[in-house]
Order: C-alpha cells, then structure tokens, then sequence
C-alpha cells in the first residue's frame, strides 16, 4: 500500500480533486490533506510543492471543466424533465442575477466550502457568467485553497486540517486568529523578558 502511494499517490489526487471539482461529490479535500501530511519530513513520500501544484491545476481544471458541462449542458439537462423545467423557470433569473453580481466572489470562496465546490463551476456555466471572469477567479481560489490546506495540513498536521475541513472558512480564521494570538503573545513575552534582563 505504501509503495501505491509512493508511486501514484499524486496521480490518485489531481484526479481526485479534479473529479470532485468537476461536479461529482469526491473527497478531493481529504486527498490533499493527506496527501500534504505525507509530505512531512518524517514520512516524506512526496515534495509539498508538488502537492500543491498538482492540487491547484487539478482543482482548476475540473472547475473549468464542470463550468463548461454547465454552459454547454446544463440548461438542456434542467428542460428535459417536466419537474426540473418548472423549477428552473423560478431559479434560473434569480441565480443569474447572483452570479452577475456575486459571481467572482461565490467562485473563489466556494473552493473552501464542500457543497459549492461541488456545484461552484455548474451553476456560474449554467448562469452564463464570462468565461474569463471564472477562470480569473476560479485560478486564484484553486491556488489559495492549494496552498492554504496543504501549509496547513504539512505543518500543523493533520488535527488541524481536519478543523479547516469540517469547520470550512471559519475553522481557517479561527486558526489563524489563535496563530496571531499566539504569536503576538510570544513577542510580547520575549521584550518583556528582554526590559527584565
């Protein structure tokens, strides 16, 4: 099982989080946790920096993907069903009407929450956001989301990381507010400790 890791472990997690990104409800974020935590010095099986990178194209190429399986499909799959048709008569403006004003935000902090990073890219293609303005913003959350959750889950481990996953957006800033906290706490001690001396 180890060497399995070892050989396509990296493999294993760009299609993971592609295939997620994509629209199908995987543990692409699970992958990249472990995947990160296996780069730790004391397992090492892989390079951090190629976990992120791998998990950033992956994240932004199965977005683009699932973007244009909603631009070119979307709306033809929701008119096929009677039910569906009735419902998206009522959804469709509205969301829209979002994504025309909250589409650039809703790309890039929907790579941190489970739910939209599943449907993120479908709906900003089935709403017809611009294409330039998606791949924009869905790059730059791709790379954040990469490089945040691997850091963290390479050296806080993978308690934390588990925090940010089950928590999302909040457990991120409340690690974050602790890291400041503590880091603030530490300097003041030290010139503190420093007057004293």
């Amino acid at each position: 099982m180890t060497q399995l890791l070892h050989d396509y472990g990296l493999v294993i997690l760009f299609l993971l989080v592609a295939i997620e990104s994509a629209g199908v409800p995987l543990p692409g974020e699970a992958a990249l946790i472990t995947a990160a935590v296996l780069a730790r010095p004391e397992r090492h099986t892989f390079s951090i920096a190629a976990v992120i990178v791998v998990a950033a194209v992956a994240a932004i190429v199965g977005d683009n993907i699932g973007y244009w399986l909603g631009r070119a499909g979307g709306r033809r799959l929701i008119e096929r069903f009677e039910w569906s048709r009735r419902y998206a008569a009522k959804a469709l403006p509205p969301s829209e009407r979002f994504f025309e004003r909250h589409g650039p935000k809703t790309v890039f902090f929907g790579r941190f929450i489970a739910l939209l990073r599943v449907t993120a890219a479908w709906l900003a293609g089935i709403s017809r956001m611009h294409w330039w303005l998606f791949a924009a913003w869905n790059a730059a959350g791709g790379i954040v989301w990469a490089t945040g959750i691997g850091l963290l889950a390479y050296f806080a481990g993978k308690a934390a990381a588990d925090a940010v996953s089950r928590f999302g957006l909040y457990g991120a800033a409340g690690l974050i507010a602790v890291g400041i906290v503590g880091f603030l706490f530490l300097r003041i001690w030290r010139n503190r400790m420093v007057e004293g001396a």
